[in-house]
C-alpha cells in the first residue's frame, strides 16, 4: 500500500508538471478510476477531452478512445499508458474493407459508433456512442437509408428500439458477446429480487433477460436511482461495479461470469493500462497519438456532429 501511495504521489506531481489530465473509461481498474480527473464513459468522456484546458492528456482507456481526445484536441499531446490498449470492436471494421462497404451503398447515411479507428470516423457521417445511438438515428430522416456499424448487437438493439431498418457491419465486442446465459440464468433464480442490468453490445439472447439496457452511465445511474431493490446482475465489464460500490452504498452488484465460468469477464485491452504505464507516459510523453491530419479533420466533422446533436 505504502508502494502504491507514492507512486500515485508521484504521478500526482508529474501531472501538476505537465499541465496534463487523467481521462479513464468505467472499465479501468479501480485503482486508475481512483486518480483519473475525469471518469466516464464513451460520450462523456469525448465531451471532457473537448472542454479541457489542459496541455497534455493522458488517456486510460482503449486507443479509439484516445485517437478521439486527438481528433477534438489537435494541438494538445495526447498519450495512451500502453498503445497496444486497443479494441476487438475497432479491429473488426478495418478502414479499406469499411470504405468498400459504404461505396457499396451510396445513398446511405453512414452512422459509426464511438468504438472504431479514426480512419473509420473519417468514412462516417455521425458518430454515435451506447448513450445517444437512438437519439442520432432518429435524427436522420425516415426516408434516408442508413449503415450503422461496427457493432451488430447495438445496431440490432437501436432497430427493434426505433423502428428503423439499419444496414448493420458485422462487427462485435469481445466481452460483451462472452457472457453466460446460463450462468445469466442461475443467478436470477440465485437472487430473485435482483434486477438485470445490460449494456447493448450484448447479444440478443442476453438481452432478453434484462430489466434494463443502456450505456455504462445508464446503467449506473439506473442502479443509483431504483430504489425496488438492492440487487442488480450486472451484464457489462465489471470495471463498473467498483464505481458502483463506491458511490452506491447498500446495494449488491453480482457479475455476471463469461463463458469460461469465471466471474472475471474483463476486456484484457482496458486491463493492459496500469499506474506505472502512466508515470512513464507523462515522464516521457509517450506513447504519444499521432494522426494524420487529413484522417483527423475528416474524422472531426461527424464527431463535432455527434457532440452538437448530444
Amino acid at each position: 500500500m505504502n508502494e502504491m501511495n507514492g507512486q500515485i504521489e508521484k504521478l500526482n506531481r508529474l501531472k501538476k508538471e505537465r499541465n496534463a489530465v487523467i481521462l479513464a473509461h468505467y472499465y479501468q481498474d479501480g485503482t486508475i478510476q481512483d486518480v483519473a480527473d475525469f471518469l466516464g464513459d464513451s460520450l462523456a468522456l469525448a465531451q471532457a477531452a473537448k472542454k479541457t484546458s489542459a496541455d497534455v492528456i493522458l488517456f486510460c482507456g482503449v486507443h479509439f478512445m484516445a485517437e478521439t481526445a486527438k481528433i477534438l484536441n489537435p494541438n494538445k499531446t495526447v498519450i495512451i499508458p500502453d498503445m497496444k490498449a486497443g479494441c476487438s470492436l475497432a479491429d473488426s471494421a478495418p478502414p479499406e474493407k469499411f470504405r468498400e462497404w459504404t461505396l457499396a451503398h451510396p445513398d446511405h447515411t453512414v452512422i459509426s459508433y464511438i468504438n472504431c479507428s479514426a480512419a473509420v470516423k473519417a468514412l462516417s457521417d455521425i458518430i454515435c456512442t451506447s448513450a445517444n445511438a437512438e437519439k442520432i438515428v432518429m435524427s436522420v430522416p425516415e426516408a434516408i437509408p442508413i449503415l450503422f456499424a461496427p457493432d451488430k448487437y447495438l445496431g440490432a438493439h437501436i432497430a427493434k428500439k426505433t423502428g428503423r431498418k439499419l444496414t448493420l457491419w458485422d462487427g462485435s465486442c469481445e466481452v460483451h458477446e462472452q457472457f453466460s446465459e446460463i450462468e445469466v440464468i442461475n443467478l436470477m433464480n440465485k437472487y430473485p429480487d435482483a434486477l438485470v442490468l445490460a449494456h447493448p453490445e450484448c447479444t440478443e439472447n442476453l438481452l432478453q433477460y434484462a430489466d434494463y439496457i443502456g450505456s455504462t452511465t445508464g446503467i449506473i445511474n439506473f442502479a443509483a436511482n431504483n430504489n425496488t431493490t438492492n440487487e442488480f446482475i450486472i451484464l457489462t465489464e465489471p470495471g463498473v461495479i467498483h464505481h458502483l460500490e463506491k458511490n452506491t452504498k447498500g446495494k449488491t452488484f453480482i457479475p455476471v461470469p463469461g463463458l469460461d465460468g469465471c466471474a472475471c469477464n474483463n476486456c484484457p485491452h482496458m486491463k493492459l493500462n496500469t499506474i506505472d504505464k502512466m508515470i512513464n507516459a507523462l515522464e516521457t510523453l509517450q506513447p504519444e497519438i499521432i494522426l494524420p491530419e487529413e484522417i483527423r479533420i475528416a474524422a472531426l466533422k461527424p464527431l463535432e456532429r455527434m457532440l452538437e446533436l448530444s
